[in-house]
């Protein structure tokens, strides 16, 4: 019996060697793992429209009467898979590349100020670390730490220790709100969480593409539901073999609209706040949040900004934020005024109108003959 689980052993090991060999990716197990999921996501994608496609007749009717119906559906299909590659694989946000990037400018500026007395410009360079608004410079190539830490270290209150700030796995000073991925293995900026269907950590590099994938998975999600409850509606006594499966579908479909529409609310409350899920779950455990009232978003700066900074990202920018002053937190204390509750009327108002309108055209253009809501 040992001989034979060797001699198994061995012929599976030989071709999982080859295949390793040819693609690098899958000698990692976390790759690995990473990859199953993505192949399995695109799988579950292609079985619901797959089987909605194959068993509902008088959707291919429709699609050969009105073929714009199917090309937006089919259009939203490929570009939330688009999105979710190109989540995937953007980063996060490194505070290793925020690292080399603000020590590149240091040295970039050390070296210009002493050929010659004009500074040097940041209009031309391929990365700018933004601090409170202010540009930093250009990357070039460097590898001090001493500005990185200088610069970090400014933005805590005076004399905070070093060691209370620098991550262990890493050996880097952290700016505030970063945070170690130990799946990753590296320090994120504005670390917000590690998702594992997309296989990367979700922080200020990638978090609107993040709100964007899930509010297209969200939209799908309702529509391919909306087309499975069309389809029962009407074919619900025919064969109730496929009945089945496609009731099955339908209740797994249900349960992931709700989560995903869970997740889009709660995210959307983090951008209106500036909040990250890590900073609002481990709020107690943060040493620089620990003291600040429940009520009080220290990062905040209106929601109407945090909405702009989060929409319009500079791709070319590491942005760090410092810890608001005592100042700034009794300002915040403070109650809101009415031009703060104006605003987040006329917030509330938009959402609002945004799902109503929403509804109507699924209702009275995508289902014209459905009463379904």
């Amino acid at each position: 019996m040992v001989g034979l689980c060797g001699l198994f052993r061995d012929t599976w090991d030989r071709p999982s060697d080859r295949c390793c060999l040819f693609f690098p990716c899958l000698s990692e197990p976390a790759r690995r793992s990473s990859l199953c999921l993505k192949v399995a996501l695109v799988m579950l994608h292609l079985i619901y429209a797959g089987v909605l496609f194959l068993v509902d007749r008088d959707l291919i009717e429709k699609t050969r009467r009105e073929p714009w119906y199917t090309a937006l559906y089919v259009l939203l299909f490929v570009g939330t898979l688009a999105q979710y590659f190109f989540t995937s694989g953007s980063s996060p946000g490194y505070v290793l590349d925020a690292m080399r990037a603000a020590n590149e400018t240091d040295a970039l500026f050390r070296k210009t100020s002493m050929n010659s007395k004009q500074p040097a410009s940041s209009k031309n360079g391929s990365l700018i670390v933004s601090v409170d608004g202010n540009q930093l410079g250009r990357v070039l190539s460097g590898s001090n730490a001493a500005s990185w830490t200088r610069l970090v270290m400014d933005m805590y209150p005076p004399g905070s220790s070093i060691r209370n700030w620098t991550c262990t796995y890493c050996n880097v000073v952290q700016p505030p709100r970063a945070k170690h991925c130990h799946d990753c293995d590296k320090c994120v900026l504005q670390f917000d969480h590690h998702c594992v269907w997309l296989g990367t950590c979700i922080g200020q590099g990638n978090h609107c593409r993040f709100w964007w994938y899930i509010c297209e998975e969200t939209t799908l999600c309702l529509w391919t539901g909306i087309l499975y409850i069309t389809y029962l509606k009407a074919n619900i006594s025919k064969m109730w073999w496929i009945d089945v499966i496609m009731i099955l579908l339908l209740a797994t479909l249900s349960i992931s609209l709700i989560f995903l529409l869970l997740l889009l609310l709660f995210h959307s409350y983090l951008v209106l706040t500036n909040q990250s899920t890590y900073e609002l779950v481990r709020r107690r455990r943060i040493p620089y949040l620990r003291g600040i009232s429940e009520r009080v978003y220290p990062f905040s700066k209106g929601a109407c900004r945090n909405l702009y900074n989060f929409c319009c990202p500079q791709n070319s920018m590491y942005s760090l934020e410092p810890l608001p002053t005592a100042q700034e937190l009794e300002e915040k204390l403070k109650p809101y005024t009415c031009l703060d509750c104006f605003i987040l009327s006329l917030l509330l108002i938009i959402e609002a109108l945004y799902f109503t309108i929403y509804i109507y055209i699924f209702k009275f253009y995508f289902l014209p003959h459905c009463n379904l809501l």
